[in-house]
């Protein structure tokens, strides 16, 4: 029902209320709703956060987000982790109606008494409002008593109302008629690394592997695996995620390059999950056993590392759940068992699973083998192919998990329609994976990361993942070295959370066959043990540039959040600039989206959106470099993308930096240059 002051189309609100608006602890995001009332009379508004106890905050005043259009925003931040709720309180505002009147009147000479006198009274209702504790209620009885004031002109005793000291007062106990309320709509506050983090995948069976011509590969293990974990939080990476580390089924499994007939040692593919040594609750052999495991995530934990695990719900033909659950799984005419396709992709060795025969009994042991994990230490999941599932699956799940767990977070690994993507945001997943891979024009940056830090960011969480091992886009084929470091920086600062897949850091790029996305040798169906340190020797690695990525998103907030992303004008196509901001923290980027040429373009700035005024100059540093510039409006850039293409600045006012200098502020460096940059892979 609309209250006697309208407050309407409120966000983030999700699907009416009915499920919770997305939040991280101290995180920052605007709550709007449209504000009016009939007539000509002021209208406010203000947002109250209730904490998880149900204890309100200090109220926030909103603004109108632009003049004329009765849109009112505000930023807040809950503080901590739970579920929270928001509402939007509006009033008329009979003082601020008055003081417009008044600045009318008055001046013209038009009932100029009375209209006085009214203010006097407001001031006198308002000052009731305002706590003796503060000391600051006779500041506005007083200003009553200069309205009424006959021996001072009107000018005066208006202006005495209207002075900066009386108005502060009231704005912070504002006088208020016909409160009305958009009733309360939840909020899920969440921890940081919901929202925040880098993320490392690789597969513990390739590192410490040994294949030699002639001779059976030999599978790396857990504890050869833990070997890699100190170069990995070298690089500054939060999460080291794994692939199915369960026992491997041997029914129909696949060979090299997805071959149907497979060799007496191929090791067949991870998300065949299943065999005689085990199901979901088990490991490997050839990795090692449960202890291993636990080794394995204490070493993580040691490097502050999280362990994230794949949790893919499906089998082999040899998965204990074939012969024990047969009602778990959909049956042909011919009474075999339906293997799971994608048509014109096949997956022999994979049975899916037939969640409407018995899903309660699904869900009981979902639940089960999730929390045999995470009483081993593991607390995030990646979930693979969660859109083949039932949604209300995943909600019963998500839901009995995180009522008792809240800091167990869900990966989505849904490259899939839309509304499944977003559903799937709604019930509980907490992150997703996006179409970034297959976004590399201007255009299609700007419209899709506009839609994801906007409305979407309440329910949709993007996990920025620059390859996966399934995933090997034709411009990383095509584009080389700086193909892979273009796609890097923009996935690192484009959102909080990004990923890469191990080998990105070499470069990789040889696909199975021409238009493949696949990876010829992929590591799914065989062991790829890499020399690393041969290739940092050679100078065929980009870990520099990747170390240097991380460590600029944790000394910045701005690459922190997701929110307020903002894109910039480029006069040229392959050049992509944008912004991000948070508090005093602003950070520029501006990146030649073309692998193979160098771009020169002019940049020009919205610089209200970077805190400054329109003619205000910026120091900029560039943090991949060091260089520093003076910027303003309009800049040039040189980028090349044999030796840098992307710039990675920091801005302050540029007063600011002379301040700090101890020196005058300087002229403008003209032109602002990428020119000489030294590359893109620092030390």
């Amino acid at each position: 029902m609309i209250g006697r002051i309208p407050v309407l189309d409120v966000h983030p609100v999700i699907e009416c209320g009915q499920r919770p608006a997305k939040s991280v602890a101290g995180e920052e995001f605007e709550v709007s709703a449209t504000v009016f009332r009939e007539g000509h009379e002021a209208v406010a508004a203000e947002v109250v956060l209730r904490d998880p106890e149900g204890r309100p905050g200090p109220p926030v005043p909103m603004r109108e987000l632009a003049p004329g259009t009765d849109r009112f925003g505000a930023r807040v931040a809950p503080a901590e982790e739970g579920r929270w709720t928001f509402e939007v309180q509006a009033w008329s505002d009979p003082l601020n109606t008055w003081r417009h009147t008044a600045g009318i009147k008055v001046p013209a000479g038009i009932d100029t008494e009375l209209v006085l006198a009214e203010g006097a009274l407001l001031h006198e209702r308002a000052a009731e409002g305002v706590p003796k504790s503060e000391g600051r209620r006779e500041l506005v009885l007083t200003a009553a008593d200069a309205l009424r004031d006959r021996a001072a002109t009107p000018a005066a005793r208006l202006e005495a109302a209207l002075a900066p000291q009386v108005t502060e007062v009231l704005d912070r106990h504002p006088l208020r008629e016909l409160l009305s309320s958009s009733g309360e709509y939840p909020l899920r506050v969440e921890r940081r690394r919901a929202l925040f983090g880098s993320w490392y995948e690789f597969f513990p069976r390739s590192e410490g592997a040994r294949v030699e011509e002639g001779r059976p590969p030999v599978s790396g293990t857990f504890r050869t695996a833990a070997e890699r974990l100190p170069a990995i939080a070298a690089m500054g990476f939060d999460v080291v995620y794994l692939p199915p580390v369960h026992p491997i089924g041997t029914t129909f499994r696949k060979g090299p390059d997805n071959a149907l007939t497979a060799g007496p040692h191929d090791v067949g593919v991870p998300w065949a999950i299943g065999s005689p040594a085990g199901g979901h609750d088990a490991v490997h052999p050839d990795l090692g056993t449960l202890d291993d495991f636990d080794a394995f995530v204490r070493r993580a934990r040691d490097l502050r590392l999280e362990v994230a695990l794949d949790f893919a719900l499906q089998c082999s033909p040899d998965h204990p759940w074939v012969s024990e659950h047969p009602e778990w799984f959909r049956h042909r005419p011919d009474g075999t068992i339906a293997y799971a396709e994608n048509p014109p992709k096949k997956y022999q060795d994979i049975y899916p699973l037939d969640f409407d025969t018995d899903m309660p009994g699904l869900v009981r042991e979902t639940v089960r083998l999730l929390r045999f994990w995470m009483d081993r230490g593991v607390r995030i999941f990646r979930v693979d192919n969660p859109h083949t599932k039932p949604v209300v699956f995943w909600e019963r799940v998500i839901a009995e998990i995180n009522s008792a767990d809240p800091d167990v977070l869900f990966l989505a690994e849904a490259f899939t329609r839309p509304a499944m993507m977003r559903t799937l945001g709604t019930i509980g997943f907490q992150q997703s994976y996006t179409y970034f891979t297959w976004r590399n024009s201007k255009r299609e940056l700007t419209d899709y990361l506009t839609e994801l830090s906007g409305e979407s960011a309440a329910v949709m969480r993007p996990n920025l993942f620059v390859n996966t091992p399934d995933i090997l886009h034709a411009y990383l084929q095509d584009g080389g070295r700086p193909a892979f470091e273009v796609r890097a920086v923009l996935a690192a600062t484009l959102s909080p959370t990004w990923g890469v897949y191990s080998g990105y850091e070499l470069c990789e790029n040889q696909p199975l066959r021409p238009g493949s996305e696949e990876y010829l040798h992929s590591e799914k169906y065989e062991l790829r043990p890499r020399d690393w340190e041969a290739a940092e020797r050679e100078g065929r690695s980009i870990a520099g540039l990747i170390t240097a990525l991380n460590r600029i998103r944790r000394h910045h907030p701005a690459l922190q959040q997701l929110r307020d992303l903002h894109f910039h004008e480029t006069d040229q196509e392959a050049v992509l600039a944008y912004s991000k901001r948070s508090g005093s923290s602003t950070v520029l980027v501006v990146v030649n989206l073309d692998p193979h040429h160098v771009r020169e373009a002019t940049v020009t700035l919205d610089l209200p959106r970077l805190g400054l005024d329109w003619d205000e100059p910026l120091a900029v540093r560039d943090e991949l470099t060091g260089e520093s510039y003076q910027w303003g409006r309009a800049n040039y850039v040189r980028l090349d993308p044999g030796t840098a293409p992307a710039h990675v600045l920091v801005c302050r006012p540029a007063g600011q930096q002379a301040a700090e200098n101890g020196t005058p502020s300087a002229g403008r460096r003209a032109p602002a240059s990428s020119q000489t940059r030294s590359g893109g892979s620092p030390a």
